[in-house]
């Protein structure tokens, strides 16, 4: 990844005075341009196509060499154009000896280093590219001489400033770099200048008022996108006559998009997506009938999409998504003929969609996806050539077509979140080409086509929270070649969970939550070794625990909640064994029927529970969309939560013996529930080492001894239950203890101070027992604890994660 350095922009106005317009002259011939080329290629480390190996050599004329070409009159080297060989190397200084080269190409290589300053001696250069290497540093202020020239391209590369006067330039690229700071107003007053282009580097500041004011601008086209530019957009860029091409996305601009827009006609792409306008869009954009692509997704825009948006009759892509325009979607849309990408979503559009959508016969992607869009879904009105349907967050009714098969470029569906009814057709399996089918939270019933399975490019399949029923066809797992998510959570399918997943396997994400599967778990996940996400969570899955999934090394979420899982926890034993599971950052087996002590080696080794570097970064992660996360019984979609939660939850099973004091070792565990087990021994002082501990669940057990005074240390602390156990002595009371009340507590009549009652000298506490199960049975009756072993009521639980719920 690119690292950027700031800088200070130096225009080199003045160095071109210094160094004045008189070149020395040297006695210079064809032989110095051969010796300079030679040097050159002694620097070329890496030659992989042998293309200077062989040729360049004294024993054949330079002026034949691969890639260089000679003047008619003066027999000197003119060109050099060594672009897209795979070199490996730096510049040398001499080559500002080529002094009659005219145009240098050396992009698409691997050359590195600085940029030699003798590079300005070559006063004859009118093109210069090096784009697509390695360059670094500063560039040199000496191709401030470089008066005759037109097209200057350093793109791609990891350059840090920017060039200042260079009075004949008419292409100045320098996109993809790591330039910093403010822009020096001066680029922009070159009259000649006919692009510019600076995306994506570091750039801020607000654009020159008097922006194309000069008389005579060429500029045609003008590409800052993906900067830190702000203020508003200066109105003066109306003047631009020529420009054809203006791209200013992913910026900091606010205010309006000018009226005076429209005097832009000769505008071909106007982009100004993910900025901070506001305000309407003007009547006058109208106007730019030469328009081909209209980006303006990301703002604050508001009002309605204006009826001139039917002038665009050249339009071929209009992106309006992710603002809050409202309205209904105006029928001049169907006056677009040629458009073919539709991208309306995220908006506030209601009514439905209009009839002239009939008209547009090339629109491959149709987006209107998170708006108040309702009625049936008009498959007849679409176009044959459909590539995209996203139409999911609406309110649009109606059943799936039988001939959705003329739809036989349809790669991409979203319909999620409407009110869809009725089954999957089994014309479904002829749509070739479909690799994204989303429905989930619809009304869709019967069963899973076994036609499916003929999609044999599906990478991502949704059906969750539906009606849908029946068994699994065993032929999915044969689509696990190509499916990398399968969705099928909240159904009501039954019988086993198909283990037929062949190795090849690309599967990652695998959700049957809230089934009625029963059977074991599949062995022949093995298969799959880029797995991440197993929840087959509130189903009736009887099996031991999967210790083959340990080989699987990049599970993150192993959610097991609710089912028939029993027996000991033993994992695999091997001399060349790596710890298991060092990926795993959601680990869920509550309410099963597991036994025996606390799986030691799992509990004490989980490396991502220990090492911050192998904790997923949600902001990044492509299931972000898709989790549902249970915190203390509330239900949050994961990306509207503003921490990483680790979990580990082994509560409501049989558990017995001791907590192993290594579990200190998961410095980075946030959330552990243990309880509704027959655990013993004391807590141990270990826990105070947590530091990022926000909850812990030890409730219900035979836990004995003192509360740990470590505990104290664990300032991150929100909840804690310590209920029903048989602890004694004084709650510890310092930090974030003060904000626990009896509900922490109850249970251990050994327990005394605040919030209980105070100690006596020895540690006990003051009030007598009858006391106690009277505030006991108070405190049951207002909450209505269920009434279990030990003759205690426990309660406070909470699990984790139903993974892969919603894709968007």
């Amino acid at each position: 990844m690119k690292q950027h350095r700031s800088f200070s922009l130096i225009p080199v106005l003045l160095f071109q005075f210094l160094f004045g317009s008189t070149i020395a002259m040297k006695s210079t011939n064809l032989s110095t341009d051969q010796s300079s080329l030679l040097l050159l290629k002694s620097r070329i480390t890496s030659d992989p196509y042998n293309v200077l190996t062989n040729n360049w050599t004294t024993k054949t004329p330079v002026c034949s060499w691969v890639g260089v070409i000679c003047g008619v009159r003066n027999h000197r080297v003119i060109r050099l154009s060594i672009q897209n060989m795979g070199f490996e190397g730096s510049i040398p200084p001499e080559i500002g000896n080529l002094s009659f080269l005219v145009s240098l190409n050396m992009s698409g290589n691997l050359f590195y280093g600085n940029i030699p300053k003798e590079i300005g001696d070559l006063h004859r250069m009118k093109e210069l590219s090096l784009s697509y290497n390695s360059f670094l540093g500063r560039l040199p202020i000496e191709i401030g001489k470089l008066t005759q020239l037109e097209e200057l391209d350093l793109s791609n590369n990891y350059l840090n400033e920017e060039i200042g006067h260079l009075y004949n330039l008419k292409v100045f690229d320098m996109g993809y770099n790591n330039v910093t700071g403010h822009v020096s107003p001066t680029i922009f007053s070159i009259s000649g200048l006919e692009v510019i282009r600076l995306t994506n580097n570091s750039l801020l500041g607000s654009l020159p008022i008097d922006i194309c004011s000069y008389p005579d601008h060429a500029l045609e086209e003008l590409d800052l996108s993906y900067n830190a530019f702000d203020g508003e957009i200066p109105s003066s860029l109306s003047q631009c006559s020529q420009l054809q091409r203006l791209l200013l996305q992913s910026n900091n601009f606010t205010g309006v998009v000018a009226r005076e827009i429209g005097n832009l006609t000769r505008l071909v792409e106007l982009s100004l997506d993910d900025n901070s306008l506001s305000g309407n869009i003007p009547l006058e954009m109208g106007k730019l009938h030469n328009l081909i692509h209209l980006g303006l997704s990301g703002n604050h825009l508001s009002g309605s999409i204006p009826p001139t948006i039917k002038n665009l009759s050249r339009l071929t892509d209009l992106i309006l998504d992710q603002n809050t325009l409202s309205g209904k979607i105006p029928y001049e849309v169907g006056d677009l003929k040629m458009l073919q990408l539709l991208s309306l979503s995220g908006n506030c559009f209601t009514g439905q969609l209009p009839q002239t959508l009939s008209n547009l016969t090339s629109l491959t992607s149709l987006s209107v996806s998170q708006n108040d869009i309702s009625g049936n879904i008009p498959w007849n009105m679409f176009s044959a050539n459909l590539e995209t349907l996203l139409l999911a967050g609406n309110n649009f009714q109606g059943t799936f077509p039988q001939n959705i098969t003329r739809f036989r470029n349809l790669s991409n569906i979203n319909l999620a979140k409407n009110q869809l009814s009725g089954p999957i057709p089994d014309t479904i399996g002829k749509l070739s080409r479909l690799h994204t089918l989303i429905l989930y939270s619809n009304k869709v019933t019967g069963q899973i086509p076994s036609s499916i399975c003929n999609l044999t490019s599906l990478e991502v399949l949704y059906l969750s929270n539906n009606t849908l029923e029946g068994t699994i066809p065993t032929c999915m797992g044969n689509m696990a070649k190509t499916l990398r998510i399968l969705v099928m959570d909240s159904n009501r399918f039954h019988g086993l969970i198909p283990d037929t997943f062949e190795k090849g396997c690309v599967l990652e994400c695998l959700n049957l939550h809230a089934n009625k599967l029963e059977g074991k778990l599949p062995r022949s996940l093995s298969n799959c070794p880029r797995f991440q996400i197993l929840d087959v969570g509130s189903n009736n899955v009887k099996d031991v625990f999967p210790v083959w999934m340990e080989t699987l090394r990049q599970v993150e979420v192993l959610y097991l909640k609710s089912n028939k899982f029993y027996g000991t926890i033993l994992p695999l034993e091997s001399k060349t064994k790596k710890p298991p599971f060092p990926m795993l950052q959601h680990f869920v087996a509550s309410d099963n029927e597991f036994t025996g002590p606390l799986p030691v080696e799992y509990l004490t080794n989980l490396g991502a529970f220990m090492d911050q570097t192998k904790l997923r970064d949600w902001s990044n992660w492509p299931y972000k969309e898709t989790m549902i996360v249970d915190l203390k019984g509330v239900k949050y979609p994961l990306v509207k939560l503003k921490r990483v939660y680790t979990v580990i939850d082994f509560s409501m099973n049989k558990f017995e013996g001791n907590i192993p004091h290594l579990i200190g070792n998961l410095k980075i565990l946030m959330i552990l529930n243990l309880s509704h087990n027959h655990l013993g021994g004391r807590i141990p002082e270990s826990l105070g080492n947590i530091a990022s501990l926000d909850s812990l669940d030890l409730s219900c057990n035979r836990l004995v001894g003192e509360i740990p005074g470590t505990l104290t240390n664990v300032t991150f602390l929100s909840s804690l239950n310590l209920s029903y156990n048989l602890l004694v002595g004084p709650i510890p009371q310092s930090n974030q203890f003060h904000t626990f009340d009896n509900s922490s507590y109850v249970g251990n009549s050994g327990l005394c101070g605040f919030p209980l009652a105070s100690c006596d000298d020895d540690g006990a506490s003051t009030q007598e027992d009858d006391e106690d199960e009277d505030e006991d049975v108070g405190f049951l009756d207002r909450f209505s604890w269920e009434v279990v072993a030990m003759g205690y009521a426990c309660g406070f639980l909470f699990g984790t994660m139903g993974g892969c719920f919603y894709f968007f």
